[in-house]
């Protein structure tokens, strides 16, 4: 028989753990069910057509022309401006596409780079 202050500890421990574990997956589904990060994967997989050259594990890439994004994991200002003016060989998207979808894809690539 286990005496009951430890079963009360593992309880307790148990409610802790629960807690944590609801507080984490309550906010990391709040990240992916973002428009904006929803927006920004389209356009990753899509018109933006990087997914051909970077790996990024949310979108399922596993390209090895461009950087691993996964690796570097870049914030929203470094892709914004990768995106825009272009890097090494990727090219600029400044024209191709608008302000705003360079921003949501800077958003998406920002937060799921993370993960």
């Amino acid at each position: 028989m286990i005496p009951n202050f430890i079963v009360k500890k593992l309880i307790i421990n148990f409610a802790k753990y629960l807690f944590i574990s609801i507080i984490f997956l309550s906010i990391f589904n709040q990240v992916k069910s973002d428009e904006i990060f929803n927006a920004g994967k389209k356009i990753f997989l899509d018109q933006g057509n990087c997914a051909i050259c970077h790996t990024l594990l949310d979108a399922g890439s596993y390209g090895n022309i461009g950087p691993n994004l996964n690796e570097i994991r870049p914030d929203i200002m470094r892709v914004i401006a990768a995106v825009t003016n272009g890097i090494g060989v990727m090219p600029a998207y400044q024209g191709e596409l608008s302000p705003k979808e360079i921003e949501a894809v800077a958003h998406y690539v920002s937060i799921s780079a993370e993960y």
